[in-house]
């Protein structure tokens, strides 16, 4: 079942994104720590091949750092620039960015050098784009889909940031990787259930992370099933209706919130063993929809 949320904002600022690449000298591409493979959007990839790139791991804080540590091997292994892993909320490693966006300008007389700021909703563009400006230009917030149009802001430094719209591509094939961007938060929550989301995602704490499930939710004995975990979170958490029955689509929400906020603690919910052991099945093709963009 892979996700189907392309809403036309999203192939608009999509193809606007490639009118625009004549003109971007740089990319900066942010990525969720926790679902690293999964928060990549593949159309990019194709399309700026030969542009120098700056990938963002954000929301470090989140993840396991292990497999954060992992992932930065496995991506500083492939053509990309340069790779950093980190909290943008901390704002410590905005030098460094602006740094590199520095190191790596093209030396243009009379033109600043331009930056697209790229990624899935909710990834944390907004925050990097008012961080690098050092005052609120843009919007930032909870929910996916926030910013809804292309913004450029000056940063009076030879630099030109453009904020775009979260971008995800016209279907996400890999039905994991759909489950992984709903439990993180990065499509809308009227796509799926929170029960749906919360099996998926109970099933990858209950076989990774046990111990963080036992710490937050005081079991006794582990629960052996996606559904035990739910409904004794039900119970613990006062989810009850008529007749004491147990309001699971009330639990999972509870269970969702909490793994998205790290209350269960650091989580990762995908390693970079575990996605070539997915992509043997299956090979998404991206003909279909850059195609539809105008992209060869």
């Amino acid at each position: 079942m892979g996700i189907h949320w392309y809403p036309g904002h999203m192939y608009k600022a999509t193809k606007a994104m490639i009118e625009l690449l004549p003109q971007v000298d740089i990319i900066i591409e942010l990525i969720d720590a926790r679902i690293p493979y999964s928060s990549s959007n593949p159309v990019i990839a194709k399309i700026a091949k030969e542009k120098a790139c700056i990938r963002i791991i954000n929301k470090a804080d989140l993840a396991d750092p292990k497999i954060t540590a992992l992932w930065r091997k496995n991506i500083n292994d492939t053509k990309c620039i340069k790779t950093l892993s980190c909290d943008l909320g901390t704002k410590e490693q905005i030098p460094q960015i602006m740094n590199l966006c520095c190191s790596l300008s093209v030396n243009k007389i009379g033109q600043p050098t331009v930056v697209l700021v790229v990624g899935i909703p909710n990834v944390g563009k907004s925050t990097l784009i008012n961080a690098l400006a050092g005052r609120r230009v843009a919007s930032t917030g909870d929910e996916p889909a926030v910013t809804k149009g292309q913004q450029r802001v000056n940063l009076r430094n030879g630099i030109m940031l453009i904020d775009t719209p979260g971008i995800l591509w016209g279907k996400v094939e890999n039905e994991s990787s759909s489950f992984r961007l709903a439990a993180t938060g990065a499509i809308k929550n009227t796509v799926m259930t929170y029960e749906e989301v919360a099996i998926f995602a109970a099933r990858y704490l209950l076989d990774n992370y046990p111990k963080y499930l036992k710490r937050r939710f005081i079991f006794s004995d582990m629960p052996l099933t996606e559904s035990d975990l739910l409904d004794h979170i039900g119970i613990k958490r006062g989810c009850l209706g008529a007749g004491g029955r147990i309001d699971r689509e009330r639990a999972a929400t509870i269970f969702i919130n909490e793994l998205r906020s790290g209350a269960i603690g650091k989580i990762s919910l995908e390693t970079p063993e575990l996605i070539d052991q997915e992509s043997l099945h299956l090979k998404p093709s991206l003909t279909e929809i850059t195609g539809a963009l105008g992209v060869k």
